[in-house]
């Protein structure tokens, strides 16, 4: 991806199947096209979605372009924030995002007064700090829970800077009810950063999302812009899928902690990364096959760094990761394909995976926290993968 900075706002018009979006590029690191994509939402709050192409999220993507995203991003967070830094990456969309940028501005910075957490919508037999909701969110409840060791809760509870990673930002809502809730919990907050791909806000709103913040703030992105969307005229509403889970403790699934409960260091997951790579390239014969690791949900991180790992390793491998967020195909658009199946969680919620159809890759690992046999079989088979169990 070629760092060429776009200062002439650029507008595009984009036509969906629940109405016309306009978008005004007014900056930007990268070419639009190369960030994201559009596509029609089925979600009477917005009928719209930005899809990253960047995000391994919605779209496969390489893991060296995901990695120097994050890089990207990380360097425009400045390095002298006042310390301690709690960064926090939003579930489930912005999971692997949050942690690949803590871990790159880790590097950068060479600090290490810092914890890492993401949100969940996951019920733990843990402390929860706090909840908060997501405006206009198919699933709006966010639990985040006090770091289980000492060390990172300190710096949880003594936490001078925020910083919150997203995708993106469209109104700003969410990242003022995350640091008002912050701001509530932990007085001792004085600044907020907010880091996402694509600032869509507008100068107009992003003023006054800073006038509503708790605590001075600012936002990094690699493009700004703004949007209008005009929903088509008669648009039927549809019926939503289920998008809320059964409220239960999932621990007995959940056994592992990769930032829901407090993160300083991801030099285990680095490590496990390495060998669990390096013996998937031996069992499952990759070679020069065409290979997708796809993660679950929020579980996106540590499969992130095995496809990482295996691209080093000189494997032809994309990654992304399944969504519980329900988007209309439309092969014209930026989400052409998807399959459909259940959640292995235990909660009965659909969940999808877009833009993959049967055939499509020589090799597929589903890489998952939850216990053997958790995945739904229907997916397994469609793309003929193997299960991997981390």
């Amino acid at each position: 991806m070629a760092d060429t900075p776009a200062t002439v706002p650029v507008t595009h018009s984009i036509a969906l199947p629940t109405g016309d979006l306009t978008v005004k590029v007014l900056s930007s690191d990268f070419p639009l096209d190369e960030l994201c994509g559009f596509a029609a939402r089925r979600n009477p709050k917005r009928g719209f979605l930005f899809v990253s192409k960047v995000l391994g999220k919605h779209i496969p993507v390489r893991p060296s372009l995901m990695r120097s995203v994050h890089t990207h991003l990380a360097a425009k967070i400045p390095t002298d924030l006042p310390g301690p830094i709690v960064f926090v990456g939003m579930a489930e969309t912005a999971v692997a995002l949050g942690h690949g940028v803590y871990d790159e501005y880790a590097r950068l910075s060479e600090r290490s007064d810092m914890t890492f957490l993401h949100s969940t919508r996951y019920r733990l037999d843990k402390t929860v700090a706090m909840e908060f909701r997501e405006e206009h969110s198919h699933a709006a409840d966010h639990i985040i829970y006090l770091p289980d060791d000492e060390r990172n809760r300190l710096f949880f509870e003594n936490a001078r800077s925020l910083v919150l990673v997203d995708d993106e930002a469209s109104t700003g809502a969410t990242f003022i009810n995350l640091a008002r809730a912050f701001k509530e919990r932990m007085p001792s907050v004085q600044q907020v950063v907010t880091a996402v791909i694509t600032d869509w806000r507008g100068p107009a709103r992003a003023a006054a999302n800073e006038r509503d913040m708790p605590v001075p703030s600012r936002m990094v992105s690699v493009l700004e812009g703004e949007y209008q969307f005009a929903p088509a005229p008669g648009l039927v509403a549809v019926e939503m899928p289920k998008v809320v889970g059964d409220n239960g403790l999932k621990d007995h699934l959940i056994a592992g902690n990769y930032g829901r409960h407090g993160l300083s260091s991801s030099f285990a997951c680095v490590e496990n990364a390495w060998q669990v790579a390096a013996k998937l390239k031996v069992d499952c014969d990759l070679g020069a096959a065409k290979t997708l690791v796809l993660g679950t949900g929020e579980f996106a991180y540590p499969p992130f760094l095995v496809a990482e790992a295996l691209e080093r390793l000189g494997v032809d491998v994309f990654y992304q990761s399944t969504t519980r967020s329900p988007v209309m195909i439309d092969a014209s658009g930026a989400i052409a394909a998807g399959l459909n199946f259940q959640d292995n969680y235990g909660d009965g919620i659909p969940n999808f995976v877009y833009n993959v159809t049967p055939g499509q890759y020589e090799r597929v690992i589903i890489a998952h926290e939850t216990p053997a046999g958790s995945l739904d079989q229907t997916l397994v088979d469609a793309l003929n993968a193997y299960s991997l169990e981390m």
